[in-house]
């Protein structure tokens, strides 16, 4: 029996003929869609259909989660800009600069989700403003929600598009 096999044979980094790629990004589309700033979609439901306490408990979850991401935005925003935008450059030229695959992958996945905290933070600036209660409240987590799918539906369709394309042209022939 021979042991040391090359690190190439045991990980495989190709990504957009792996299955595994694909349930990654099904999955965390479908978290991040239901996961409004940090809020349960099911809690806003529940809010929008019994109110009372219903109500009361996404009003306090969604202060404590809108508290949170401001925090964190107004403290280490900057350092956390400047961090994804290299991260995010890197990946880029890595991806189709040097037309490696697993950057053209994670920044097809991490891209999008740059977006989605973005918009996180400018929610939780405009619930902090005023629209921290009742209806209002209601309204802009459903809007973020709306906003976070469509981010993820053109996502996925590129994320789809691109891998089709680089399957049956790089892939298959080795370029």
């Amino acid at each position: 029996m021979h042991l040391p096999i090359p690190l190439s044979e045991l990980i495989d980094l190709r990504s957009f003929s792996n299955l595994w790629y694909w349930i990654a990004l099904a999955v965390l589309w479908s978290t991040s869609s239901h996961w409004v700033i940090g809020v349960p979609f099911d809690s806003i439901t529940r809010a929008r259909r019994h109110g009372g306490q219903a109500q009361a408990d996404l009003e306090a979850l969604a202060r404590i989660n809108v508290t949170r991401i401001l925090h964190i935005a107004r403290v280490s925003g900057l350092w956390l800009i400047g961090f994804a935008g290299f991260a995010l450059t890197t990946l880029a030229v890595l991806g189709f600069g040097y037309r490696i695959e697993l950057a053209q992958a994670l920044l097809l996945l991490l891209g999008p989700m740059a977006l989605v905290g973005l918009l996180s933070i400018r929610t939780a600036l405009r619930v902090e403003a005023g629209e921290a209660a009742g209806a209002a409240l209601l309204r802009r987590l459903m809007r973020h929600r709306l906003a976070t799918q469509v981010i993820g539906m053109i996502s996925i369709f590129v994320t789809a598009m691109w891998g089709m394309y680089w399957n049956m042209s790089v892939g298959v022939l080795g370029h």
